[in-house]
């Protein structure tokens, strides 16, 4: 079927959006990253001294007018700097809109699945990615992390829509299978949860090396989470991620039987993807069997991170196998 090019214009426009959008988003976090904490604490200095003049109440009569000035509820009142990490997450749902619009205009465009070359590929798992760390942020206190967690997606958004981006067309003959829906979105839901836990990892050695040496890391080390919080967020998107990642991998292995004759044939790919998927049941297992927590746990999961990008670049636009099909020149 023909290519819609005024739809993949649009596809384009919104992707090229989506990352103006991101950039934004990561200022904002940025800010309420850097100026979080002193606001917070100016803000109930300044609050205590203004209800403490009037009239020279007591500590309990302060306390009670600043309870019934918030609703009764006990909330304290939200900063400048509040408001704008709010506003972040805004500008990230916004972005995740455009971004899912850009997928979907460019399957449109293309009448078939939006997931046949590398442009495609990376755009859908970087829209996990956001939208993984979007549902942790409603129950961890990790929204001023977020710009840490959309800077690797900026950047992948980036390549991925200037260096890897390809035109609009069908897909090769070797891709028109349903397979490539089941297979493809498993990997790319699998990928993309992944980086969540990999920055989240990052994040905790850091803090873990705060908590050991304040002066070290003295000026992010305080700005972060608790550790307990980031290993929480790291185990839980792992926990998610790896049935979703191995559901993928057998789909693969069931396709190239059916493509290729056997189910296994060491393909660079399927190697990789082999090592990244045992370095997670690692992961998983040591935390369930020998009781590991902590660094050892977190360095596991940096390493498995670092396997999935390593997949996902060097193994699709280095090497040569019958997984080549990154749609680049």
């Amino acid at each position: 079927m023909p290519v819609n090019e005024t739809l993949s214009q649009y596809s384009d426009w919104s992707y090229t959006t989506a990352v103006v959008v991101y950039v934004l988003a990561m200022i904002f976090f940025l800010v309420e990253q850097s100026f979080g904490k002193r606001g917070v604490r100016a803000a109930e200095r300044t609050r205590t001294r203004q209800l403490a003049g009037v009239g020279g109440g007591s500590s309990a009569d302060v306390s009670r007018q600043s309870s019934a000035e918030d609703g009764g509820a006990g909330r304290s009142p939200r900063t400048r700097t509040e408001r704008i990490g709010r506003m972040g997450v805004a500008l990230a749902v916004l972005g995740v809109l455009l971004h899912l619009a850009a997928l979907v205009l460019r399957g449109l465009a293309t009448s078939r699945f939006p997931l046949g070359n590398m442009y495609e590929y990376i755009m859908a798992i970087t829209l996990v990615t956001v939208a993984a760390w979007l549902v942790m942020m409603r129950n961890h206190p990790i929204r001023h992390l977020s710009a840490f967690m959309l800077l690797p997606v900026v950047i992948l958004m980036f390549v991925g829509g200037t260096m890897l981006y390809a035109v609009a067309a069908p897909v090769q003959p070797a891709l028109q299978s349903y397979w490539l829906v089941i297979h493809v979105t498993a990997a790319a839901v699998g990928s993309g949860v992944f980086l969540v836990p990999g920055v989240a990892s990052i994040l905790y050695l850091i803090r873990s090396a705060y908590d050991r040496d304040p002066v070290k890391f003295g000026k992010l080390g305080p700005k972060l989470p608790a550790a307990d919080v980031l290993d929480r967020v790291a185990y839980r998107t792992t926990v998610f991620a790896f049935p979703v990642f191995t559901f993928g991998i057998l789909c693969g292995a069931v396709w190239a039987e059916a493509a290729w004759g056997r189910f296994w044939g060491w393909d660079p790919k399927e190697t990789v993807a082999f090592v990244a998927w045992v370095i997670y049941a690692a992961y998983l297992h040591s935390r369930a069997t020998a009781g590991w927590r902590g660094t050892r746990a977190a360095v596991i999961n940096v390493v498995g991170f670092a396997a999935t990008v390593f997949n996902l670049f060097f193994v699709n636009l280095v090497s040569a196998g019958l997984h080549s099909y990154a749609g680049v020149g």
